[in-house]
């Protein structure tokens, strides 16, 4: 049983299918890796052990993850009757709970998933870093004194240990990718609208928000996307359907791609560390010893400051929004005192910003997503490769603000690998971060590939083949069900 719990999702699936184990044996696998671990990664905040024992006993449903235990990211994905605090003091106060559950939430468990836990996160997914002040940091198992990133970390750090194979996760401007990058995952962000975020949630920041998972296989994200994606109604935007599905894409022979590779971070405000460089050039040469095309190109709107400025611009007035929705289902006003100090640095600036000035912010989105496709379609490129972080982990402490006037110092910090990463959601394409690189002191470095929009096919192709290339399913970090 200790192999059979550092296996991937598709993996065990198949022995629950093949009654070589059962899901209640894989529940307890993850429940004790969990008691073991979680007291050194602080990844979990409201454990559902009671809860995911019962719905195995009630019987799971005949899905392709069927008795496959997940955890649940504690943000935009509700769980009737299970807390939900987005890593805020004020809805911890409030011990909320809410009446219904989130379209997303029912088709994990449609798809035979078991939720076992939900994980921490920074307040309303905000930052890049797992470091809520309400619930405390997790920690990165492969060098506890580093931050996981965010916002999705604490579903990273229970993937990356090995608590369970599949962690749910979104990203507003990197919250998939950049976790995934710096835990040794795989992190998807799907096109804007292939997985739905209703019925609780309508056009969330303009349509920047994406829902799937980290994992530790290509093929599990495949295969979840397959099991998840698709339209429900009310959905305010829409995604091309996909030719075939998603596990059909994971083959090992494709005709060679037109790949851009870049070493730069938009705006051109800072420069890559010089791992993060090591690892997009290890890409890129994987990719050329693949057969690909590469060459030095890039999309030349990124080179100015409108994509990362527009998109931050859009997320702290939606910070805002987020905020007063959640006094509107309350019905309790929130206290400033409850509130972190970037987030009232977000609120702030959403209190100068005009109904038309909002518009003009989602319109420049809007003449920036048509520039960067300008790019795929004149010059023939099929992907671009480029650095998902612009350096190692973070030391902890280091991306988050304890106090206001510590604020402009952490957003400094902050922004170089937020840039990479936001532009993305901004655009709506797809994106895969993927863990090809290490650095000296053993730290995964993430790379990431970016396609047009309703291209997750190619980016699935490429990316089967690169971890094929440079596989890395034998990588435990330091913290580990192993280890403990």
């Amino acid at each position: 049983m200790t192999d059979v719990g550092w296996m991937d999702a598709t993996a065990q699936a198949a022995l629950v299918q093949d009654q070589e184990v059962s899901p209640s044996e894989l529940l307890d696998v993850a429940l004790a890796r969990l008691d073991a671990l979680d007291p050194q990664l602080n990844a979990v905040i409201h454990p559902l052990a009671e809860r995911a024992r019962a719905r195995v006993e009630q019987g799971l449903p005949d899905g392709p993850f069927r008795g496959v235990p997940m955890v649940l990211k504690d943000l935009t994905q509700e769980l009737a009757g299970e807390p939900l605090h987005e890593g805020m003091q004020y809805l911890r106060d409030l011990d909320y709970r809410p009446s219904a559950t989130t379209e997303l939430t029912r088709r994990f468990e449609r798809a035979g998933l078991v939720i076992c836990a939900k994980t921490n996160t920074p307040e309303l997914g905000g930052i890049p870093t797992t470091e809520p002040l309400t619930y405390g940091p997790t920690v990165n198992p492969w060098d506890v004194t580093r931050t996981p990133g965010g916002s999705s970390g604490g579903s990273a750090a229970c993937v990356a240990a090995g608590i369970v194979a599949v962690g749910h996760a979104n990203d507003a401007g990197g919250s998939i990718r950049n976790p995934a990058a710096r835990c040794g995952l795989v992190g998807l962000k799907p096109t804007r609208a292939r997985v739905p975020l209703g019925p609780l949630y309508g056009d969330v920041f303009a349509g920047m928000v994406s829902e799937l998972v980290v994992t530790r296989s290509v093929r599990d994200t495949a295969g979840i996307l397959d099991a998840v994606h698709g339209p429900e109604i009310g959905d305010p935007y829409s995604a091309p359907a996909p030719e075939r599905p998603y596990v059909e894409e994971l083959v090992s022979d494709i005709e060679p791609l037109r790949i851009g590779v870049w070493t730069g971070i938009p705006g051109g405000r800072t420069e890559l560390s010089a791992d993060a460089v090591e690892a997009v050039t290890a890409g890129a040469r994987a990719l050329e010893a693949l057969g690909h095309h590469v060459d030095e190109s890039h999309p030349p709107i990124l080179d100015g400051p409108g994509a990362g400025t527009t998109l931050g611009q859009i997320v702290m007035v939606g910070t805002e929004w987020a905020v007063r929705r959640w006094e509107r289902i309350t019905g309790v006003d929130v206290d400033p005192s409850q509130l972190e100090p970037i987030t009232r640095n977000y609120l702030d600036f959403a209190s100068r910003v005009s109904g038309a000035e909002l518009l003009d912010f989602i319109e420049h989105g809007q003449l920036i997503t048509r520039a960067v496709d300008d790019w795929y379609a004149a010059q023939g490129h099929d992907l671009l490769l480029m650095a998902t972080v612009a350096e190692p982990p973070n030391r902890l402490g280091e991306l988050q603000a304890a106090t206001d006037e510590d604020v402009p110092r952490a957003l400094k910090a902050l922004l170089p690998s937020l840039w990479l990463t936001c532009w993305v959601n901004l655009t709506g394409q797809p994106s895969i971060s993927l863990p090809l690189h290490w650095t000296a002191d053993g730290l995964p470095m993430g790379v990431q590939l970016v396609a047009r929009a309703g291209r997750e096919d190619l980016l699935l192709q490429v990316a089967s083949q690169l971890e094929r290339a440079l596989p890395w399913s034998d990588r435990h970090p330091p913290v580990n069900a192993l280890n403990r």
